[in-house]
């Protein structure tokens, strides 16, 4: 367990993190602090450009990494700041997942101060928006990095695998008309709903670890006035995979009578290494490690509850952090050891 000094020096520097404000797409500010606070601990810290003002750092020490820690800094609006209370610290990114990246940089200090210096830290912009900044990193992977342990809200349990996502553009085309002779068009917004409905009922993969395929329908938009036909409409979906996406393509063809299928985007499920004593969960979120190839063998852990990500009552307590901090360096140490 870390010493008085540690645990305050770890709050007040999540708190710091959380109180600069770093949406995806602003990131900026929060990128050069990091830059100046990791600079100041004695890294080697490089900049990875990823859009205009926009960057990544990866952070080492005089050795070549074998073990990096991993998340991102940025965060899903509105930004709201800290504020605390009872050892809880409330804020946009407490738990998702600047907490956790204030627990990998302390994790770090208490790794040099027992002599280990074989790790780096690698912090990653747009996570919540596409993961532009893990499409950089991974073209510009050091060699010889043998695991890269990412950060996303856990509860401090190892993550035995995620699902993936995959992104369906529905598009349906009807025919204008006015309103009073309906039957002089051809209603998009009707193809559009009978679609959806046909959906519904379909059956979708499953797997024995990661369960059934869900999805949910997060877009619809159509029609140009109430009294009008609607001569377009589109939905998007968006499939929590558990599996290949093609299959879910291929299912969804049963549809393309009624609409046109567009696949947007798709990342896959993941099955990370795990390492003995440590609970494991299953997750069903996307996180920026399928993106992360070239960085070794992937795990994911990190303090604080997906459940209170995103919400306005986003939050994370100093014990969580600290244990974070524990379990970092233990798996560190571990790893080290192969």
């Amino acid at each position: 367990m870390g010493s008085v000094k540690e645990i305050d020096g770890l709050t007040t520097l999540a708190k710091t993190l959380v109180d600069i404000d770093s949406t995806t797409g602003r990131e900026a500010q929060l990128g050069q602090w990091l830059v100046e606070c990791l600079s100041d601990r004695g890294y080697i810290v490089n900049k990875q450009p990823v859009s205009e003002g926009r960057f990544n750092i990866f952070a080492s020490l005089n050795v070549p990494p074998r073990v990096v820690f991993s998340t991102h800094f940025d965060c899903v609006p509105p930004f709201f700041p800290s504020r605390q209370g009872d050892g809880i610290l409330f804020g946009r990114g407490a738990c998702d997942a600047k907490g956790i990246l204030a627990s990998q940089i302390v994790a770090g200090d208490r790794l040099r101060a027992l002599g280990e210096e074989r790790f780096g830290l690698l912090f990653l912009v747009g996570e919540e928006r596409g993961s532009d900044g893990a499409k950089v990193a991974n073209e510009n992977a050091p060699t010889d990095v043998l695991f890269l342990i990412n950060g996303e809200p856990t509860d401090n349990r190892l993550g035995s695998a995620t699902r993936g996502t995959l992104r369906i553009h529905l598009r349906a085309v009807g025919r204008a008309a006015h309103s009073s002779f309906p039957e002089l068009g051809e209603s998009a917004i009707d193809k559009l709903l009978d679609a959806l409905m046909v959906i519904r009922g379909l059956t979708l993969p499953e797997d024995p670890l990661l369960g059934r395929t869900h999805y949910s329908v997060g877009l619809i938009e159509g029609g140009v006035a109430p009294n009008v036909i609607s001569p377009l409409a589109t939905a998007e979906l968006l499939f929590r995979t558990v599996g290949e996406g093609f299959k879910i393509v291929e299912v969804l063809k049963v549809v393309e009578r009624l609409v046109t299928c567009k696949l947007v985007m798709e990342v896959p499920a993941v099955r990370m290494y795990t390492v003995p004593d440590f609970e494991t969960a299953v997750f069903p979120y996307t996180t920026d490690v399928p993106l992360l190839t070239r960085w070794g063998r992937p795990l994911l852990l990190g303090p604080g509850s997906i459940h209170v990500a995103h919400t306005d009552n986003e939050h994370v307590s100093s014990a969580e952090l600290l244990l974070a901090v524990d379990c970092y360096v233990t798996l560190a140490q571990q790893l080290l050891k192969n």
